[in-house]
């Protein structure tokens, strides 16, 4: 039956293309996975309305000038000693919530910091999303 070992010879050969393409997969999941949490705007003002919660905003001072959240600490998450001010001004028992300003500065940012040992949340859409939310925001210091 040639027929049939052309089967068997086209299933093998599937078989090892589909075992490579999902330990490929497998493995960037794996290395893909996050040591922070993302939080929707609404879950986030729930978080910081907790005030053992420390909010920190990462935008530089300029963008922070324009508004930000209530409480909010500045660090600047482009400044090269980021991780080194963070250490400084931040208490490693406490979970920082982190925002910037569409939630991709904010992610970097919180996945350097739990890298050191901190809890971190990270708001999706960052000030964007809460603004247009109709969440507060104060231009105060």
């Amino acid at each position: 039956m040639p027929g049939f070992n052309k089967i068997v010879e086209n299933y093998q050969e599937m078989k090892k293309i589909l075992t490579c393409l999902f330990a490929a997969l497998g493995l960037t999941t794996a290395c893909g996975q996050q040591n922070f949490e993302n939080m929707e705007v609404k879950e986030f003002a729930e978080l910081i309305a907790d005030p053992e919660v420390v909010i920190l905003d990462v935008r530089k001072a300029d963008e922070f000038a324009e508004g930000h959240i209530k409480g909010a600490i500045l660090i600047d998450q482009f400044q090269s000693n980021f991780v080194e001010q963070a250490q400084a001004k931040l208490p490693k028992e406490k979970t920082i919530a982190i925002y910037c300003r569409s939630g991709r500065r904010s992610a970097n940012a919180a996945g350097k910091l739990a890298d050191v040992g901190y809890k971190c949340v990270n708001l999706k859409g960052g000030i964007i999303a809460w603004k247009e939310a109709n969440m507060p925001v104060i231009n105060e210091e």
